[in-house]
Order: structure tokens, then C-alpha cells, then sequence
């Protein structure tokens, strides 16, 4: 009988190997595991390790905090409402952007994300991601550039790109925070 951590770690993981085009032979050839273990993993039979899943983060470009969900005390409100006081926390103040997974898991067409961008923080080099993203600019000062153009947000802005190269910084002297919307889910 699988738990609520198990499911939800299955089909994230299950979320993460389709949104990057992968097949589970590709998955079990690169963690050095086999066909049948990467399933049951997917369909929350067998339980990963910690080694398991640092593995799973590095294949994945994922930090591996984002395998360790939040409690959900109400069975009702699984995989549909996250708290405010229980979403899973993404990266660390040192590096200038925390993200917390607003979205119950990855299962969905699209991932929501709160991100915190600290002030004078900024991505240097160009990312690109085969997805259709979209954000919302809660609070604070966000430039972001796509295609080579940047546009300077301000608290109620907002911007939608699909496939492009981007670029971001927080130019201000507060923390920028961004709802951001990615489809197909890529954390």
C-alpha cells in the first residue's frame, strides 16, 4: 500500500521523465537501474533512495528538495489545495531565487511557482526551455529578457513566452516575487 508521499513522488517523477521526452529505458540506461525498477518507482511500487534520488534531481536538472513534499493533514484536500504554510520549497537564499511549488504536484499540464528573486539578483546566462511559460509580477522591481529584448515589470505586469531564450534580474532594492506558469511542468 503506497502513501501519499509515495504517489506524489511517483507521478512527479513520471511528470519530469515525459516533460523532457524520455523513455524509461532512457531513464533506467543513465541512472545504471533497470526498466522494471524505474517503473515501479513511476507507479509508486517501489520506493527510491536518497542515492535513488539525487540521481533522479541530477538526471533531471532539479534540486532534490523538490522530491520531499509537505504533509497534506486533510485527505480531501490532496493533490488540489496547497497551503500557504506547507508548499515545497525550491532553492535557497544564497543563490538568489527560493521558489515554492504552488501547484500540488507535477501531474498536471502546467507547474505554478512563487519565486522570490532577491535584490540584484540575475540568471547571466541565457536559458531556453521547451515550454510555454507565463508570470505575474506580485511585488517588486523584475526585468526579464526574451529573445534579446528586455522589458522592465513592476508589481501587476505580467508576460507570457513560448520556447524562447530568456534572461532575468531583479534591478530593484526589494525582493521581486513572481507567480510563474510553466507548461509542460519542468521541475
Amino acid at each position: 500500500m503506497q502513501g501519499p508521499d509515495e504517489r506524489v513522488l511517483a507521478s512527479d517523477i513520471r511528470a519530469l521523465r515525459k516533460a523532457r521526452g524520455l523513455t524509461l529505458a532512457e531513464i533506467a540506461l543513465k541512472l545504471g537501474r533497470s526498466v522494471g525498477w524505474v517503473s515501479q518507482v513511476e507507479r509508486g511500487l517501489s520506493t527510491p533512495s536518497l542515492s535513488d534520488l539525487r540521481a533522479f534531481a541530477e538526471l533531471f536538472g532539479v534540486p532534490i528538495s523538490l522530491f520531499f513534499s509537505h504533509d497534506v493533514p486533510v485527505e480531501s484536500e490532496r493533490g488540489v489545495v496547497v497551503r500557504a504554510g506547507r508548499r515545497r520549497t525550491l532553492g535557497t537564499s544564497e543563490s538568489g531565487l527560493v521558489e515554492e511549488l504552488l501547484s500540488p504536484d507535477l501531474g498536471g499540464s502546467f507547474e505554478m511557482v512563487r519565486s522570490v528573486f532577491a535584490p540584484g539578483a540575475e540568471l547571466k546566462a541565457e536559458a531556453r526551455r521547451p515550454t510555454e511559460e507565463a508570470g505575474y509580477v506580485a511585488s517588486g522591481l523584475f526585468d526579464i529578457e526574451i529573445s534579446g529584448v528586455w522589458h522592465r515589470l513592476g508589481e501587476g505586469d505580467s508576460f507570457r513566452f513560448e520556447g524562447k531564450p530568456y534572461r532575468w534580474r531583479n534591478p530593484g532594492t526589494e525582493p521581486a516575487v513572481v507567480i510563474w506558469v510553466v507548461s509542460p511542468p519542468v521541475y
